[in-house]
């Protein structure tokens, strides 16, 4: 009997939904989640958000999905831009849990996490990396070494792409739109 591994995903959630926007589609999260769990074994997810007064509906939904987001306070800058860098909790609370899990996997493109990656490597602690932008990622997660780790989301984009509703994009007179 093979026994399951107890694996947790540390997710850098604006990265991952930017890097898979700015491909053109859209996540369905719900899904994601599915997979993660039956493809990786991942027991826990750790989703790295930025907490905005009046997403309490997005928040409820992702963890109804089986995330547990982990909040980051956000400042909204003068110009209205909403800044919540998620960084400092995507890496303290993988090192909380380290021992907690047989391995990890990182999602995010983001190069500040490349001492995260080579540290869990090392500790042979990496399940993967997993990118969600083959062509937008930082170089300092392109080394030799973390490349056979590296897997995107993009190949993986039929099994957790949003299905869109027929009438879902288009106006009362059926035209589409944009949002």
């Amino acid at each position: 009997m093979k026994i399951k591994s107890n694996n947790f995903a540390f997710i850098d959630s604006q990265n991952l939904n930017l890097g898979v926007r700015a491909q053109g589609w859209e996540l369905d999260f719900a899904r994601f989640r599915v997979y993660l769990k039956d493809k990786h074994n991942i027991t826990k997810a750790f989703l790295c958000i930025g907490y905005v007064k009046g997403n309490e509906g997005l928040y409820k939904y992702l963890q109804e999905g089986g995330y547990i987001c982990i909040f980051k306070p956000t400042l909204e800058l003068p110009d209205g831009e909403v800044k919540g860098n998620v960084d400092a909790e995507l890496v303290l609370h993988t090192m909380i849990h380290i021992n907690d899990f047989d391995k990890a996997l990182i999602i995010t493109g983001d190069g500040d996490f490349h001492c995260l990656v080579e540290y869990l490597l090392e500790q042979k602690k990496l399940l993967a990396l997993m990118v969600p932008n083959r062509k937008r990622y930082s170089g300092l997660l392109k080394r030799a070494d973390f490349l056979p780790s590296t897997r995107f989301v993009v190949d993986i984009r039929n099994k957790v792409q949003k299905k869109k509703d027929p009438d879902e994009d288009k106006t009362s007179s059926g035209h589409p739109f944009r949002s």
